[in-house]
């Protein structure tokens, strides 16, 4: 059977991104940043996962103000990099997991949940600089990845609690695969940044911290 063995979480800014392809690792300005994500890293290298499922957001390269799911989960055999304005980075394909993917989606909906199924899209810096952060740069993705979109661009976004149930609803789904896949999953995103406004820039590590605490050991509380 499938299993869950972790949860990760990840910044995914694009010029980590960029840090990374340039080969600006190791400078002054962004080394302690690299140096935080070591330990992660390489505790994935040894964990080896068959699968990741990808929980990010969409910037406006598989989606448009147009079309906009409020979860969306990617079902096709491959995924390429997003051109988003300076050219695609220049990152391996992201190989999808097609069957482990369409059972997900057909668990949850019997849990309610209508996801989105798609089959076909570009994936931007939300999901590429998470690969980056914790693979490097290999010729080649070392596990499978199955993007899941969720709508924090306009609104109404969907609630904590929601996000939560869903979040049960994968679990469940997992669990009930019967290819004996390690499967893990990732966030990534900020937790308390603002893009734009007089706060623009700041973290707020105290609530940062609390909320991790709180993701950890009240969940339910939390959620609502």
């Amino acid at each position: 059977m499938a299993r869950i063995t972790a949860g990760v979480a990840s910044s995914h800014v694009p010029a980590i991104g960029v840090a990374v392809d340039l080969g600006k690792t190791q400078d002054e300005y962004w080394s302690s940043l690299f140096r935080g994500y070591e330990f992660t890293k390489q505790w994935i290298a040894e964990e080896k996962p068959d699968v990741v499922l990808l929980v990010y957001n969409d910037h406006a390269s598989a989606f448009g103000l147009d079309m906009i799911p409020t979860f969306a989960i990617g079902c096709g055999e491959s995924f390429k990099p997003a051109d988003e304005g300076w050219g695609a980075r220049q990152v391996p394909e992201v190989q999808g997991c097609p069957d482990l993917a369409w059972h997900i989606m057909q668990s949850v909906i019997q849990d309610d949940f209508d996801l989105t199924v798609i089959n076909e899209m570009e994936v931007d810096h939300g999901l590429t600089v998470p690969l980056s952060l914790m693979f490097g740069q290999p010729e080649a993705w070392p596990c499978k990845v199955i993007p899941l979109a969720v709508n924090v661009v306009v609104y109404p976004p969907p609630s904590g609690q929601r996000c939560y149930n869903l979040g049960k609803a994968l679990r469940r789904a997992v669990d009930s695969f019967d290819e004996d896949f390690n499967v893990q999953i990732w966030g990534t995103g900020g937790m308390s940044h603002q893009l734009q406004g007089p706060r623009a820039g700041l973290i707020n590590k105290k609530w940062d911290k609390e909320f991790l605490d709180r993701l950890v050991n009240e969940p339910d509380e939390l959620a609502t």
